[in-house]
């Protein structure tokens, strides 16, 4: 535990200090929204000792690669979490095991095992709130910080695809989260016919 404590800090004193304020919604809130809700899972699977370890820090590292590029940042979030694991003593099966997580997240995701498909429930976990909205915005507010100019239509359009396209791999977001983004993709489909 000690070493996941030592790359806790050491990944959030990364996101902290070295994110573009212009990442709206990829920012240090989102790792740590993520990280809440994989502590959830962590709680309700009774999954304890290297598991949760493993789970949590996938959670911190899958968008550290934001610090170096907006692009690819999964890979880049890869290095910068293997170079940390090694630092801290993690084993090549567990470091292994971190980088499945992180390439898991990448969109359109595709998680293999339990772990990977919690973290990307978990990474994707806001589509399924009440918060979905607020959020959203924040998505749109830093796609247009970074070049990504979308009419309201087009935002609209785009939100449509992702949450049709998009499926949850939980037995508990399937639950409790899919029908809240059904929700929201007929309030939205019902604004673009407006």
């Amino acid at each position: 535990m000690t070493r996941y404590l030592k790359l806790r800090k050491k990944a959030l004193h990364m996101l902290r200090t070295e994110l573009s304020g212009d990442l709206c919604y990829h920012g240090m809130a989102h790792t740590l929204d993520v990280l809440k809700v994989c502590n959830g899972y962590i709680r309700r699977g009774k999954l304890y000792g290297e598991k949760a370890m493993l789970l949590r820090t996938g959670a911190l590292c899958h968008d550290l690669g934001f610090t170096v590029s907006y692009e690819n940042h999964e890979e880049h979030g890869i290095i910068i979490a293997l170079r940390l694991m090694k630092e801290y003593y993690f084993t090549p099966a567990q470091r292994k095991v971190v980088v499945g997580l992180i390439r898991a997240t990448e969109v359109p995701q595709t998680p293999k095992t339990n772990l990977e498909r919690i973290l990307c429930d978990a990474d994707l976990d806001y589509l399924g709130r009440d918060d979905y909205s607020r959020i959203s915005n924040l998505l749109l507010k830093e796609l247009k910080r970074f070049g990504v100019n979308l009419t309201a239509k087009e935002w609209r359009q785009k939100q449509i695809s992702f949450l049709e396209e998009h499926r949850y791999h939980t037995p508990y977001a399937q639950k409790y989260r899919e029908p809240v983004k059904q929700n929201h993709l007929l309030e939205i489909k019902d604004q673009l016919s407006a």
